[in-house]
C-alpha cells in the first residue's frame, strides 16, 4: 500500500471514528475461513493464548532519587494501554517501558519522576475510559504526562478501527482537557510476529499500519503527539527475534522493551518542554517537515520511531502536522533506583 492510499484509508477510519460511522472491511469473507484457522494456529504457537495470565512486575514507584530538591514536586508519568504498556515479558520492574521512561526522563529532567501505571495486560481500546478515570480519579494528581500503548488487542480481536480510534481519541481528549501531556505509542507492527503464518502476515501487517496511521490522525487532532511503534515488534524485532522477543515468542524481551522506550523518550522529553530548542524545529537533511496530518500519519507509520505532532490548526487537506524523526538516546535495561509507592 503506498503511503498516499494509507492516507486515504487513516482518515476515513478517523472520520468514521469522530462522526460515527461503521468499520471498514479488512478482509473479505470468501478469506475468513482461512483466517480463522491461521488465528488458531497462531494462537497455539504464541506464549499468550491459554493458560493462567503471566506475572507483570509492578513499577510503580519514584525514579530518580538522586535529583530530589527540598520543597520540589517529582514529575508524575502515568502508564496507559494494553500489555506492551504494563511490560508483560520481562520479570524485573525495572525492564518495564514505564521504568526505563520514568529513568530517562528523571535523568533528563534533574527531577524525581513519581511512576504509575494503570495499563492491563489484554485490554482494548474500549478499556481505556476505565483507565482514565483511575487516573483523573484524583484531581490533584493529575499527570504532568500520560503514554498510552493500545492497538494490538484491538487487531487480534477484530475491533473495528472506527471504533478503536474514537475510545483512543476521547481518552486523549479528556487527559488532555484535564490539562496532562499524552504521548501515543501507536499499534505495533504485528506482521512480523515470527509465529504468525501467511496470509494471515499480511493481513495483520495491513491491519496494523492501517490502525496505526488512524490512531495518529486521531490522537494528534486530540492535541496529543504520536510516535510509530512498528519498532516494538517491526523489523528490528524480525531480523533478530531471538533477542527482541520474550520467552512467550509474542511480547518484547528486556531488549526489545529499551527499543520502544529509546523511541519513546525523546516525544516525552519534548511534551513537557525538555527537549532542546534547536531540536524543535524541522531538519530537512531527516526529512522532518509539515504536512497534512494524514499524509504525516502514513510516513510515520512507514519509519518506526517517527513523531507527530500538531503544527496548525486548518488547511486545505485538513489539519497540518509536524513529522519528526527525533535522535534516539539510549535507555539503560538495568534495574532504576526506585522508592516505591502505593499505586
Amino acid at each position: 500500500m503506498t503511503s498516499m492510499s494509507r492516507a486515504r484509508v487513516a482518515r476515513r477510519i478517523a472520520a468514521g471514528a469522530a462522526y460515527g460511522g461503521g468499520g471498514i472491511g479488512l478482509v473479505g469473507a470468501a478469506a475468513m475461513g482461512l483466517l480463522l484457522a491461521e488465528v488458531r494456529l497462531a494462537k497455539r504457537q504464541v506464549g499468550n493464548g491459554n493458560g493462567p495470565s503471566p506475572h507483570v512486575p509492578s513499577a510503580h514507584g519514584l525514579y530518580g532519587l538522586s535529583y530530589s530538591t527540598p520543597g520540589e514536586p517529582p514529575l508524575r508519568l502515568t502508564m496507559l494501554g494494553d500489555s506492551t504498556a504494563a511490560g508483560q515479558g520481562v520479570r524485573r520492574s525495572g525492564q518495564t517501558p514505564g521504568a526505563l521512561l520514568a529513568s530517562g526522563l528523571a535523568a533528563v529532567a534533574e527531577r524525581p519522576v513519581d511512576l504509575r501505571n494503570v495499563a492491563l495486560p489484554g485490554a482494548r481500546s474500549d478499556d481505556l475510559d476505565r483507565q482514565v478515570a483511575l487516573v483523573l480519579a484524583d484531581p490533584g494528581r493529575v499527570p504532568d504526562v500520560c503514554v498510552i500503548m493500545i492497538g494490538a488487542n484491538d487487531v487480534t480481536h477484530r475491533m473495528p478501527p472506527t471504533r478503536s480510534v474514537r475510545h483512543l481519541s476521547a481518552a486523549v481528549r479528556r487527559l488532555r482537557t484535564a490539562g496532562a501531556e499524552v504521548v501515543v505509542g501507536t499499534c505495533p507492527d504485528l506482521g512480523t510476529v515470527e509465529q504468525v503464518q501467511q496470509p494471515l502476515r499480511w493481513l495483520a501487517r495491513r491491519a496494523s499500519r492501517q490502525l496505526a496511521a488512524a490512531q495518529t490522525i486521531g490522537t494528534v487532532e486530540q492535541g496529543g503527539r504520536t510516535v510509530s511503534l512498528g519498532d516494538l515488534l517491526g523489523p528490528e524485532f524480525a531480523a533478530n527475534p531471538r533477542e527482541l522477543f520474550g520467552p512467550d515468542n509474542y511480547h518484547p524481551s528486556a531488549e526489545g522493551y529499551a527499543t520502544a522506550a529509546m523511541a519513546m523518550l525523546p516525544t516525552v522529553c519534548a511534551a513537557l518542554g525538555l527537549w532542546p530548542a534547536e531540536e524543535e524545529r524541522p531538519d530537512v537533511s531527516r526529512r522532518e517537515g509539515f504536512l497534512p496530518v494524514a499524509r504525516a500519519a502514513a510516513e510515520a507509520v512507514a519509519d518506526p520511531g517517527t513523531e507527530v505532532t500538531a503544527a496548525m490548526p486548518t488547511g486545505p487537506k485538513g489539519p497540518w502536522a509536524l513529522l519528526k524523526r527525533r535522535k534516539r538516546r539510549r535507555v539503560s535495561v538495568t534495574e532504576p533506583e526506585r522508592a516505591p509507592v502505593q499505586p
